[in-house]
């Protein structure tokens, strides 16, 4: 747990530059008032050149930990005392906390990727020798392909429309001893690429309200692959529109944003949280 006095409330947040559209707040505050818990948390802009110096404050300001987003996630690594292992490997952190006197980094993305499929698709991850695409190749697409690699997925094909992009998260993996799990393709191959995939995951924003459609034919693609999408605005975005009417077993994003928040409420108010249909509800009615 968090380490905030019996006579202090402990007080979480998220930073980013911007931050105005985190639903962040929506859920560790349903949290907080389901469980009976005192507490707070809020969301602070911060721009990059201040991370800094919001970090080293942090505790004077009574915060016991929290969330960070874009574009901090990599920075802030500078700024804290102990990396666990996933942050490490991804290079990049969403959650703080402090314990024993120190501030400690995680990256629960990828929790919340497959805790969100487990919820969802119940024994997805059961084949041997399975084989992934991603498409995309930000920063949502590592925790992604670590995660998928972490199930025992034999191959994790990256597709980006800017194919340097590909080969530079590929050889992230690489040096980890992975590069011979983590392929790249053509963005213009992608389609008919999909004959021997087993999971397809869009990263990308395509899809998203306010972005290109994402362009891809599933004619390639097994009826029993699980296609999910990583988009939850709007939450059944195209391909999975087009994946469940051929008949595909698909999973929206919405449950990654919900299960990723899980640790950190725990790390910071002492109460490990269930992702609920009612949470569900609670955010849908605010996109």
């Amino acid at each position: 747990m968090s380490e905030a006095t019996p006579t202090q409330m402990p007080k979480a947040f998220v930073i980013g530059w911007p931050i105005e559209q985190s639903k962040s707040p929506l859920i560790h505050g349903h949290w907080l008032d389901h469980y009976g818990l005192a507490g707070s948390y809020e969301k602070i802009a911060v721009e990059p050149e201040n991370l800094g110096a919001f970090i080293s404050e942090m505790k004077a300001r009574g915060f016991v930990g929290g969330n960070v987003t874009i574009p901090h996630k990599q920075a802030v690594l500078d700024h804290v005392d102990v990396i666990h292992p996933t942050a490490q490997k991804l290079k990049a952190a969403n959650t703080l906390w402090f314990e024993d006197g120190k501030l400690h980094a995680d990256n629960t993305d990828g929790y919340g990727f497959l805790a969100n499929l487990d919820q969802q698709q119940p024994g997805w991850d059961r084949a041997t020798g399975a084989n992934a695409m991603v498409l995309g190749a930000g920063g949502a697409a590592r925790p992604v392909i670590n995660g998928l690699l972490e199930r025992g997925f034999e191959t994790v094909t990256i597709a980006n429309r800017t194919r340097s992009k590909s080969e530079e998260l590929a050889q992230l993996f690489a040096a980890l001893g992975l590069g011979a799990r983590v392929l790249v393709v053509d963005w213009e191959k992608r389609a008919e690429s999909l004959n021997s995939i087993d999971c397809l995951v869009n990263t990308s924003s395509l899809g998203m309200i306010g972005q290109p459609p994402l362009d891809l034919s599933l004619d390639a693609l097994p009826v029993s692959a699980l296609v999910t999408d990583i988009v939850y605005n709007p939450l059944e975005t195209d391909i999975l529109r087009q994946a469940r009417m051929r008949g595909n077993p698909v999973v929206d994003g919405l449950g990654m944003l919900l299960h990723q928040a899980v640790p950190g409420f725990e790390h910071w108010f002492g109460k490990r949280p269930m992702v609920t249909d009612l949470l569900r509800q609670t955010v849908l009615k605010s996109l």
